[in-house]
């Protein structure tokens, strides 16, 4: 079978942020085409979390040793016959990254780990954009527009199978509960869902923005609340990855990380000199206000009645055993207080499937389950089930087998 065809794509909108609201952008898209010779394209949309660019999560390649495609999730979906497309929003990887090259405007508790480069101290409060990056609203428009352009393209006009990780889930659950038309399956990777988290509190009108988001700076020039800007270090990304370190092959998380700094050309020489004219670089991620995915919202139905998700979208979700990312603990406030089995509970579709795998953490893609991830996800796409089930919720130990969970 021949490769995949790479291309990259350019999806331009009018940004609906604050911070850049009105403007033109562009959203680097990259697409692996896997479409077999006279079969129709199965168009696959990958969406990045809070903090890692899309193509160090979901294309981490190439890899010394072993399939040199071995961590990258979107060529072996290609090489499997599917049209994969890989997206990342305004404040992320490769997309714009509005208000972020000023160092000042990082979270002022993080602001340490740019001294002395690029900041010589750390910067007198307030940022000079004293403001979260986006919302909600402005990430279901790029997210929006992205299906769009995928539509638009030869033999694509039909529903796309989603892949969510993280925080994705986030972005990727709500639109997909007020565009059901557009998705043909969910799948989310330890996914972040608050059961409790921030929503309009409107029954009737589930995804508008809640009385508390009113007078934030949601459509307009910023008012003084916040920051648009996280920062991390290469050590705290390392120590940051829950799991068993057992999962992990040697160098992983290096690679991980220069893949990072590769879709950031300003972040990349942020940070403490490694050697001289190389800094280990600084890890910048968008600092956005989310509402709209809770156990209020998740049951949401059509104006026949019918769940959205589990009866007209089937949901996939897998997670790991040791995320502690995903699954915090009950103590944390409402909005931060994260559970994954809640979301498979929110879901009242039957076509509902999720599978705890053994020692796993919140990076799977980069753990060596990345492998039944893969199989996981191909058999979902084929035939809208995995190892034979279309619903119930497992724990799947090291040898495959699988404990139905309770």
């Amino acid at each position: 079978m021949p490769a995949p065809i790479l291309k990259e794509h350019n999806v331009t909108l009018e940004s609906q942020i604050p911070a850049n609201f009105g403007e033109t952008v562009t959203l680097p898209v990259r697409e692996y085409d896997g479409t077999k010779p006279n079969h129709p394209h199965q168009p696959v949309l990958m969406l990045h979390g809070r903090s890692v660019p899309a193509l160090a999560g979901f294309d981490l390649a190439p890899v010394p040793g072993g399939s040199a495609t071995r961590y990258s999730w979107a060529q072996e979906l290609a090489d499997d016959g599917y049209d994969v497309f890989i997206m990342d929003l305004q404040g992320s990887g490769r997309s714009p990254r509005p208000r972020m090259d000023d160092p000042c405007n990082a979270n002022p508790a993080q602001q340490r780990v740019l001294v002395p480069n690029p900041l010589q101290q750390p910067c007198p409060p307030p940022p000079p954009y004293a403001s979260q990056l986006g919302n909600s609203e402005s990430e279901w428009a790029e997210l929006d527009a992205v299906v769009r352009h995928i539509r638009g393209l030869p033999d694509r006009n039909k529903p796309i199978r989603f892949i969510g990780w993280s925080l994705g889930a986030a972005i990727m659950g709500p639109y997909t509960l007020q565009h059901p038309e557009l998705v043909e399956s969910l799948l989310l990777l330890a996914p972040v869902f608050p059961p409790r988290g921030r929503w309009s509190g409107k029954p009737d009108e589930p995804f508008g923005r809640p009385a508390e988001a009113q007078t934030l700076p949601l459509s307009k020039p910023a008012l003084t609340w916040g920051f648009p800007m996280f920062v991390g270090t290469r050590t705290g990304f390392g120590t940051g990855l829950d799991g068993n370190p057992a999962l992990r092959e040697p160098d992983i998380v290096d690679y991980a990380w220069e893949a990072c700094m590769d879709s950031d050309p300003t972040g990349s020489k942020w940070g403490p000199e490694v050697e001289p004219g190389r800094a280990e670089g600084i890890l910048r991620y968008r600092n956005t206000y989310w509402w709209g995915w809770n156990e209020q919202t998740v049951p949401h139905r059509d104006p026949g009645g019918a769940y959205i998700l589990g009866r007209r979208v089937p949901v996939l979700i897998i997670y790991g055993e040791l995320d502690r990312a995903a699954n915090s603990p009950a103590t944390f406030p409402d909005a931060t207080r994260f559970s994954v089995p809640a979301l498979y509970s929110a879901v009242k579709g039957p076509h509902k499937l999720m599978f705890c795998l053994a020692g796993a953490g919140h990076s799977l893609v980069w753990e060596l389950t990345a492998k039944t991830v893969h199989h996981m996800s191909k058999q979902w796409f084929k035939n809208g089930m995995v190892e034979g089930l279309t619903e119930g919720s497992y724990f799947r130990d090291g040898d495959g087998e699988l404990t139905a969970l309770t």
